[in-house]
């Protein structure tokens, strides 16, 4: 046999093998990780329109379920004053409806922001309360911790889909 005929057979061989249509394998594959992919909250905050040419701060915050049925609060802010610090935290209702619920979870989870030079800052909180599948609840961040009835950023969490 020549060596051009082997090696077509051996091609051939190969080819078949890997579209073998009777081989197994299962179509999508799941992991525990997945299992949470679809409790996310999500927010985009945002100035109160009060501060407009002051302070137009922007930015995105989540709640998701973490290990050992906790939660996990992501925060992500834009457009701040660089080396600004800044209180914030996860609520109970929604952003400027005088329906404050309270704070959820202990203020010990949320560390203050501090603000990058680039204006940018991102913060995260463990809160040791299960996920909520349904209700109100918001991210604020204030002004600071002297002046922290002044908000400066909110956003209405939104649930997850289902």
């Amino acid at each position: 046999m020549s060596t051009a005929r082997i090696l077509g057979v051996t091609l051939s061989i190969l080819g078949l093998a890997a579209c073998n249509p009777f081989r197994q394998q299962s179509a999508v594959e799941l992991s525990t990780g997945d299992t949470a992919l679809n409790s996310r909250w999500h927010a985009n905050l945002a100035s109160p329109a009060a501060l407009a040419g002051v302070v137009q701060m922007s930015g995105s915050a989540s709640m998701a379920p973490a290990a050992g049925g906790s939660t996990l609060v992501t925060l992500d802010l834009a457009n701040a004053s660089p080396g600004g610090v800044h209180p914030w935290e996860a609520r109970v209702g929604q952003c400027g409806t005088g329906t404050d619920g309270g704070l959820f979870g202990v203020p010990d989870a949320y560390k203050p922001l501090e603000v990058g030079s680039d204006g940018q800052a991102r913060g995260s909180a463990t809160v040791q309360l299960q996920t909520p599948e349904a209700g109100r609840y918001f991210v604020v961040v204030h002004a600071s911790d002297v002046n922290s009835r002044t908000v400066v950023a909110c956003g209405n969490l939104a649930a997850p889909t289902r």
